[in-house]
């Protein structure tokens, strides 16, 4: 008998029974909800007269759109206040544990997870959020939901879903200096393609992946979703295991041992079969940015922009050549910049301000850029302070902020203005994602970021390492 997936084994110990559409009834064992996608789901379940079936499978915190800079409620925004009042009421409401903008457990969904230890391996956990995949680097099926899927799991702690057919993605060999998690997803996502992920779970594996700690295994696991794929995860390890430890929501003492048991028997088998199975040179990636209006738009720091009609996608190239206004041919090394942003579900770890302050230690932003920095969570800021991050970046000249979503999507103050251009470690460059109709987004590394916010353009981080 063939070997078996991650992703099978965590399929069939979480499923409940075959519906007549064919799909499979899911059990969810954690739910994680925000205050963007959960108002009308709590509405719907009001209306039915219905309860959450399991209160303590659900975690909610606020991330979306809290400013980053002043707190006081009620918020500027009256949206933002409103969407804020709501989730309040409903989590009191129906029992849910809350992370508000108090606690020191506050900041994006996807951070807060792990570093609670809510994330385990062999999960299937859900939010309505499309980056929900970051949580599959611990060996957890984690799918990014819809607002009537969010009423389902809150109802009946399932999901009726199709099954995936899983991708295997090698990055073989090893990276060299000034290459980062982020480079390598970018590559992943540029060579299949944005649409390539579609009806795949991918598993990333390879020498690359296996030397990468937790926070890097979460940014390629975080950006699955641009390349369609609803699913990426990494097969759990000693790594995971060691991460895992300690931590408040996570078994301790002879349950731990016996947890890492499990988590062991859940991985990929060696003979595991794949529908489809892709290899990557780790020493061909050099550091990444996107010069167009997808993920998958994207060049070496040393290559030059493409002739539309060379690329994989014609039409696409010459939408994104009209909005951000470059020429083909023209080397992505020099673009001038207006912003930079360091932060996001994608980029908002420790691992990654440390990764930026070491390119801004000791150096100034170049006059008249805006640069942010953005804690992926109150816990985060917190020990980024203890170790003087933020008074080098600071000093650099940047400014140092709360926890939150900030400008990766800009549902909140910090947006993108006109057609500022943005230097940003956050995960997609679509038109107006960043709060501007007309502004445009350079995806690229937290390092990338720093040494771009020093110069005023992009320029090759690898000459600061």
């Amino acid at each position: 008998m063939a070997g078996r997936t991650l992703y099978d084994k965590i399929w069939e110990s979480h499923t409940v029974c075959m519906l007549p559409t064919g799909q499979t009834q899911l059990f969810i064992g954690l739910h994680l909800i925000h205050e963007i996608t959960t108002a009308p789901a709590f509405d719907m379940l009001r209306e039915k007269g219905m309860d959450i079936a399991f209160p303590e499978r659900t975690f909610a915190t606020v991330d979306h759109i809290v400013p980053t800079d002043i707190r006081s409620r009620p918020f500027l925004d009256a949206e933002a206040e409103e969407l804020t009042q709501a989730l309040e009421k409903n989590v009191k409401q129906f029992g849910v544990e809350f992370f508000g903008l108090e606690s020191a457990n506050q900041g994006i969904v996807h951070v807060i997870g792990p570093q609670l230890g809510l994330t385990q391996p062999g999960m299937t956990l859900a939010c309505g959020d499309s980056h929900t995949s970051t949580h599959g680097a611990f060996g957890t099926l984690a799918f990014g939901i819809g607002t009537s899927q969010v009423r389902d799991v809150l109802a009946t702690q399932t999901l009726a879903m199709d099954k995936l057919k899983v991708r295997r993605i090698n990055v073989n060999g090893a990276l060299g200096i000034g290459v980062y998690a982020k480079d390598v997803i970018l590559n992943i996502i540029r060579r299949l393609g944005v649409g390539g992920g579609k009806g795949f779970a991918y598993e990333y594996g390879g020498a690359v992946i296996d030397k990468m700690n937790m926070e890097e295994r979460m940014t390629v696991c975080n950006m699955s979703i641009e390349g369609g794929a609803l699913v990426g995860y990494v097969n759990p390890d000693a790594t995971t295991f060691e991460y895992l430890k300690g931590r408040p929501h996570v078994p301790s003492g002879a349950a731990f041992v016996r947890a890492v048991v499990y988590w062991e028997s859940i991985a990929s088998d060696p003979d595991a079969q794949y529908d489809d199975i892709v290899n990557l040179d780790g020493k061909e990636i050099e550091p990444t940015v996107t010069w167009g209006i997808n993920p998958g738009q994207a060049v070496g720091i040393s290559e030059k922009l493409p002739i539309p009609e060379e690329y994989a996608d014609p039409d696409g190239a010459k939408k994104a050549y009209e909005h951000m206004g470059w020429q083909p041919g023209a080397p992505i090394l020099g673009t001038p910049i207006n912003v930079a942003f360091i932060g996001s579900c994608t980029n908002g770890r420790l691992a990654d301000l440390r990764a930026a302050a070491k390119i801004a230690k000791g150096r100034k932003v170049k006059a008249g850029i805006r640069a942010l920095v953005v804690p992926g969570s109150a816990e985060v800021k917190k020990l980024a302070e203890q170790e003087g991050l933020d008074e080098i970046f600071t000093a650099a000249g940047f400014q140092w902020r709360e926890a939150g979503c900030s400008m990766c999507l800009a549902m909140n103050p910090d947006k993108l203005s006109g057609r500022e251009i943005s230097a940003s470690s956050s995960n997609r460059n679509f038109i107006g994602r960043q709060g501007s109709p007309q502004g445009r987004t350079l995806l690229m590394s937290p390092a990338m970021v720093a040494a771009a916010a020093l110069n005023g353009k992009v320029v090759d981080v690898r000459d600061y390492q």
